[in-house]
């Protein structure tokens, strides 16, 4: 499949400033109230989110979406052409700098979970209930996307407050403590 116009390569860390792209899945499965939507942890933050990663050079951003579905959550299955829509998030890139990564999310509809996959046991996974899988992430954009995506309406009074997504300084801050905490254990008579 050829990759759309203007956006081949564009998504790569190391390319040219302005905002970042990744491709995403939206693993789901079941109909009406059996409807689920799969969500994993961040291996960093361990907060919930959807399969996403960099675009790949040599596949469509939609086989992308589901290549990260297969390696984050072993989830395998029909992928949507066309993304449902976008969110943006602040990533911590391996060069230390920040960066604001918009997100294109393709639906999966998943027919088959493996049993063995290349990041079983770093993240956790779990099927949720539409409106558990919404009000679980943090991302305001993602979160009315996936009401969307089922056909949800949450309304105000149902919207739990926000904890604010951690920055960088705070995930570089929360390594540090952990490993401040190891060393003084370490040392301790």
């Amino acid at each position: 499949m050829a990759r759309s116009s203007g956006k081949a390569g564009t998504g790569k860390p190391g390319g040219g400033g302005g905002k970042r792209r990744q491709v995403a899945a939206l693993p789901w499965r079941g109909e009406g109230e059996a409807l689920r939507v799969l969500l994993v942890s961040s291996r960093e933050t361990r907060r919930w989110v959807i399969p996403k990663g960099w675009p790949m050079k040599d596949k469509a951003d939609a086989a992308a979406a589901a290549q990260e579905a297969y390696e984050e959550a072993g989830v395998v299955g029909v992928i949507a052409e066309q993304p449902i829509g976008e969110y943006e998030y602040l990533k911590k890139l391996k060069s230390g700098a920040a960066r604001l990564v918009k997100v294109d999310v393709y639906p999966l509809e998943v027919t088959t979970e493996l049993q063995s996959w290349p990041e079983k046991g770093q993240r956790t996974l779990d099927w949720m209930t539409p409106v558990e899988a919404a009000l679980a992430v943090q991302e305001p954009a993602l979160r009315a996307l996936i009401a969307r995506f089922v056909g949800i309406a949450l309304p105000e009074e149902e919207r739990p407050a926000l904890d604010p997504a951690p920055t960088p300084a705070r995930v570089a801050f929360q390594r540090l403590r952990r490993r401040v905490t190891a060393l003084w254990g370490r040392y301790r008579p």
